[in-house]
């Protein structure tokens, strides 16, 4: 099995993609760049047998209808709702709900935060992925799952804060991450990962790619599923980091 995680920038700066090759009794990180444009992720992903994007993959229902209703010169104010209530009801995917729920981490906000710009490019991706024959479904099934490394990171119960910013803690997490998993081979890529936080993510995406690719995530229940196939679904890992070992599959 081939395994791709993509952090996923507004622009090349800052986009990293990881790929894991996973043998008889090891996870071999193969490949990890940095500085990644769209035709280095879209190849990546066709040529991977599951992949996960750390970027929202679509946008509330309820905030694509606003922009629609505003538009058209006819947006209506519940009156039952204060402003702050009925705004953040124009912020928040379903799944954005759901990992809340789950994790007590809230995701950005992809109609009201910065990380609307990555996801613009997002959407592109989709696009060209699926004039490559690839089937896009943004609930996770399909070759591309939406994920979310802070929020996996916290499920397999590793450091997920504060990485982001502190070279220190991120040499500590890739530590607590090899002795966790100790079947993962960075490869001469742990300096990388240390260096960059976005580099790390990407390691983690892919590692969370498998859970998906293995079943062992989130899925949208049947009642959602339909919104999710519009606005996306971030797919958490629900078992320990140690069931995706090689050897137990």
């Amino acid at each position: 099995m081939i395994t791709v995680g993509v952090d996923l920038s507004a622009e090349p700066q800052k986009t990293a993609i990881a790929t894991i090759h996973w043998g008889r009794d090891t996870a071999v990180v193969a490949d990890l760049k940095l500085d990644c444009p769209d035709a280095d992720i879209v190849e990546s992903i066709i040529g991977s047998d599951k992949a996960g994007i750390d970027c929202p993959l679509g946008w509330p229902d309820a905030f694509v209808e606003f922009v629609r209703e505003h538009r058209d010169g006819n947006v209506a104010v519940p009156s039952d709702k204060s402003g702050k209530e009925w705004r953040r009801d124009l912020t928040l995917r379903l799944t954005d709900l759901a990992v809340q729920q789950e994790t007590s981490i809230t995701p950005m906000r992809v109609s009201a935060d910065l990380i609307a710009h990555p996801a613009m490019r997002c959407a592109g991706l989709l696009s060209q992925l699926a004039d490559r024959g690839c089937v896009v479904d943004r609930a996770g099934t399909g070759p591309l799952a939406e994920v979310y490394p802070a929020a996996s990171l916290k499920l397999w119960g590793l450091a997920h804060t504060k990485y982001k910013r502190d070279a220190t803690v991120r040499a500590q997490l890739i530590n607590d991450l090899l002795a966790a998993a100790p079947w993962l081979r960075l490869a001469g890529f742990a300096d990388l990962c240390q260096q960059s936080d976005d580099a790390l993510d990407a390691v983690v995406a892919s590692l969370a790619a498998r859970a998906v690719a293995l079943d062992l995530a989130t899925k949208p229940p049947p009642q959602h599923l339909t919104t999710a196939q519009r606005e996306g679904w971030i797919a958490l890992p629900t078992k320990p980091l140690s069931s995706l070992e090689p050897q137990r599959r």
